[in-house]
C-alpha cells in the first residue's frame, strides 16, 4: 500500500509541475519567439518571426516601437495576397511583402496607426510578409525586386 500512495503522489506531482509549466508558457509568452536575422542589401535585421496563426494575428501590436534594426518576420505556409492592418499598433511601421524565394513584391511605406481600419495588400502574391521600423525602406532604398535573405 505504501508503494501505491508514493507512485500517487509522484503521479499527482509531475502532473501539477506539467500543467503549471503548460499555463506559464501559454499565458506568459507569445505563440512565437523564435528571432532570426533578415538580410536585405547591406542590412542585417534581427526578426521576430510570426510562423503561427496567433503570432501572426498578434504581430507587432501594442508594443512601443522597433529598434532601428529590428522587426517581425511574418510566414505563411502558401503565397496570397496577404492583407495587414494596423490595429492596436502604436507606432509607424513599413511593410515589405515577399515572394516564396525572398524576392520584394510590393512595399507599403510609413503605414500610421491612424490609418486603421483600411487594410494593406499586396500587387502581387506574397509568402513573406516583413514588417520593419518607419522609413527603413527610404533609408535603405529597398525597392521592389530586391533580394531579402533569412
Amino acid at each position: 500500500m505504501s508503494n501505491f500512495v508514493r507512485y500517487a503522489f509522484m503521479l499527482a506531482a509531475c502532473l501539477i509541475v506539467a500543467g503549471v509549466a503548460f499555463f506559464w508558457f501559454q499565458w506568459d509568452f507569445p505563440a512565437s519567439k523564435e528571432v532570426s536575422f533578415a538580410k536585405i542589401g547591406d542590412q542585417t535585421v534581427r526578426v521576430t518571426v510570426a510562423d503561427t496563426p496567433e503570432s501572426r494575428e498578434r504581430g507587432l501590436s501594442g508594443r512601443d516601437g522597433l529598434a532601428s534594426d529590428e522587426g517581425m518576420l511574418f510566414v505563411f505556409q502558401n503565397d496570397g495576397y496577404h492583407t495587414f492592418w494596423m490595429k492596436d499598433m502604436l507606432f509607424s511601421i513599413d511593410i515589405i511583402w515577399l515572394s516564396h524565394e525572398g524576392t520584394v513584391v510590393d512595399i507599403a511605406k510609413d503605414v500610421s496607426p491612424d490609418t486603421f481600419p483600411m487594410s494593406f495588400s499586396p500587387r502581387a502574391f506574397a509568402r513573406y510578409v516583413l514588417e520593419l521600423p518607419a522609413r527603413f525602406v527610404e533609408e535603405y532604398t529597398i525597392q521592389i525586386g530586391d533580394e531579402v535573405r533569412f
